[in-house]
């Protein structure tokens, strides 16, 4: 191998397992349409998992949602599952042609939902299990509590909330111990440091940060619209859009710049950044080897406080222009 460091460790809460620090976002192997580059066969998604076993990650993170994804993780882990945090969500329900996706936490539906996906992984149990996204119509204790009911069956050993709201989650901890909340996190979204990290520090709790290179933007790779498929989803997020994808860029441009001073990649630089705070671990997705390996060497890459004021001071807390979703899929967040 070409690294001769072994990975750093975090730990997902207060009593949660020790994690690689930088994990690995399983959305782009199995949705075909919403990444540019998402992986489409089988075997390339084995590979690349293997390849980030291989690197020291060892937390992997996927959804019911996610097309194949859950079945590709599976594969990948036959004959690999020991030492592995393995985590995955459920909650969304896919609509009927036409309809939109709805949301279910009902007890009874949490249960179905994790048989499911034990099946397509081909595992029995999952280390972390999340409520993808809260359901408003049904109480934060009562799916909570049946999420609590797979833990004691051995179906899950730890249980985590997606888009959670601070007081959802004191509430949700109240009734069985959260591990982790995941949340969309970057140097182009730090909403989360306002009053969810605060409360997960008081509760000691991990963040999961998903989207941590802003959704490929943080990278520096994509400069026009063009670069992305025509089905990517991203030509409909509100921060690819017009005026405020020529504003992004320009924030892009500036980690660019810091990054070369730094001696890294814009992607290091970002994750890095990240790394500084010590509850915090990032999933980035990628469905490219050269770029798994890229972010990996982000752990080697070391901020000073100086470095951080610059970062703060060139991208200070709400510099990206746009909201994070459309309408429709930012109602899901913060409940």
């Amino acid at each position: 191998m070409w690294y001769e460091w072994e990975m750093e460790q975090r730990r997902l809460g207060r009593s949660g397992p020790n994690v690689s620090a930088l994990g690995l976002g399983c959305m782009s192997i199995g949705i075909a349409d919403v990444y540019t580059s998402s992986v489409r066969d089988d075997d390339a998604a084995v590979l690349l998992i293997h390849r980030a076993l291989d690197l020291g990650i060892t937390f992997l993170d996927t959804a019911d949602i996610y097309g194949v994804s859950e079945v590709q993780v599976g594969k990948a882990l036959k004959g690999r599952r020991t030492g592995v945090t393995l985590a995955t969500k459920f909650g969304f329900v896919l609509g009927q042609p036409g309809k939109e996706s709805a949301i279910n936490g009902a007890p009874e539906y949490v249960h179905r939902a994790c048989d499911a996906s034990l099946k397509r992984l081909g595992v029995d149990y999952v280390d972390l299990y999340y409520l993808h996204r809260v359901d408003p119509t049904v109480p934060i204790e009562e799916t909570v509590g049946a999420m609590g009911d797979l833990v004691r069956l051995g179906k899950v050993r730890h249980l985590g909330l997606s888009e959670a709201s601070p007081a959802t989650v004191r509430r949700a901890h109240a009734t069985h111990p959260i591990a982790a909340v995941q949340t969309e996190y970057s140097l182009w979204t730090r909403e989360p440091e306002d009053t969810l990290l605060p409360a997960l520090r008081d509760l000691d709790i991990a963040l999961v940060a998903y989207s941590p290179l802003g959704r490929g933007f943080l990278a520096g790779r994509i400069r026009t619209l063009d670069d992305l498929a025509p089905d990517d989803w991203r030509r409909h997020n509100p921060r690819f859009q017009g005026k405020n994808f020529t504003k992004n860029l320009a924030i892009a441009d500036r980690i660019k710049q810091l990054a070369q001073e730094k001696g890294c990649t814009p992607a290091q630089l970002a994750l890095a950044w990240l790394f500084t705070r010590h509850e915090v671990i990032p999933i980035p997705g990628t469905s490219s080897v050269t770029r798994l390996e890229e972010n990996v060497r982000a752990v080697d890459v070391r901020l000073g406080q100086s470095d951080i004021a610059r970062i703060d001071e060139a991208l200070p807390k709400g510099a990206a222009a746009g909201k994070r979703y459309e309408p429709a899929a930012l109602d899901l967040v913060d409940r």
